[in-house]
Order: C-alpha cells, then sequence, then structure tokens
C-alpha cells in the first residue's frame, strides 16, 4: 500500500519464489541478482515483511554506510504505518545508541535492524532471526558471511543480493549450494 508502483510479472514470480522457500522446511539460501535500480530491495523489503508477520526477526547488511542508510530510509518510508521496530546500525554509531541496540534486538524489540560490517560483530545478539539479507554479498568474505549466519541458527533464511555476482557465486547456483532468481 505504501508503493507509489506497481510490481512487474517477474517481481511478482520471484516474490513467490522466495515466499515458497520461506514457508518450507529447508534453510532458504538464495541470491537474488538483478540490474541496479531493478526492484532488489523492494522484494527484499517484501521478504522482510513476511517474516517480521511470522515473529521473527530480520537484519539487511550493505557494504557501506552510504548504501545501508538508503534501505534504512527506504524501510522507514515503506513500512510508516506498519507496526515494525527499524533500527539503524553501523560502526559509527554512538555508544550510547549502540548499547540501546544491542539491548532491544536481544530481547525481540527490533524487527528490521540494517547495518554494515557492524552487524556481524559478537555483541549483536538475536532474540529470534529468521532472515539474513546481505546487499552486494560479494564485498564481504565468506567468513563475514558465515559469522553473520551462524547469529540466525539452523533454520534462519538468508537472501543475497548483487547487480554482479562474482564466478564464486555463480557455481555455487550452478551446482545446488544456493538457488537464483533473476530480475529481468
Amino acid at each position: 500500500q505504501n508503493f507509489n508502483f506497481t510490481l512487474t510479472n517477474n517481481q511478482i514470480k520471484i516474490i513467490e519464489e522466495i515466499n515458497d522457500d520461506l514457508k518450507s522446511d529447508f534453510k532458504m539460501f538464495r541470491l537474488l541478482q538483478g540490474d541496479v535500480g531493478s526492484g532488489k530491495t523492494i522484494i527484499s523489503f517484501l521478504a522482510a515483511a513476511n517474516v517480521i508477520r511470522s515473529n521473527c526477526q530480520v537484519t539487511l547488511m550493505a557494504p557501506t554506510e552510504i548504501l545501508a542508510r538508503q534501505h534504512y530510509n527506504l524501510a522507514m518510508k515503506i513500512f510508516k504505518s506498519a507496526n515494525i521496530t527499524i533500527e539503524f546500525l553501523t560502526g559509527k554509531s554512538l555508544e550510547k545508541e549502540k548499547k540501546l541496540i544491542h539491548e532491544s534486538l536481544s530481547n525481540g524489540k527490533i524487527n528490521f535492524l540494517i547495518g554494515t560490517h557492524a552487524l556481524f560483530q559478537k555483541k549483536i545478539l538475536f532474540d529470534n532471526l529468521g532472515l539474513i539479507i546481505i546487499d552486494e554479498q560479494h564485498k564481504f568474505g565468506v567468513k563475514q558471511r558465515k559469522s553473520m549466519s551462524d547469529k540466525g541458527g539452523n533454520n534462519c533464511d538468508i537472501l543475497l543480493m548483487s547487480a554482479t555476482p562474482i564466478p564464486r557465486t555463480l557455481v555455487m547456483t550452478v551446482y545446488g549450494d544456493m538457488d537464483l532468481s533473476v530480475i529481468k
């Protein structure tokens, strides 16, 4: 309802693929690939809304503070009429803010946490993390993505987004380690 545009048939199809993964008994590990401006963020936010509606938390990690802030601002606009608590965390966040976020996150008061590399720090503990979204996933190391995944445990779904996936990522989609959705 808060969109000022209509989703394309391809975007709707991809949302259905992701929703099928989210409802399945298996952990989702999906790459959402599409050009800049193709709608990856909107699709990820719709997935986030479905996970939050299921009483789980969501986190979105971006490689730069500017990109993370853009995601945060868009999320605040899109979810303005929803009863969703969204917070923003980077390495530059004030210590007082970080402490409040740590407490609110671990007791489940934050539904959606958006930020940068600061999200995979050991102090960041979720109450019930259900979905991890990583934008420009190729800019994070395997160990960094693994440490994020560990925060959600065995049942936490993972959605990676990229406009330019690296060859290693594409190989993972070919050999069955990762599902692929392409926005056309």
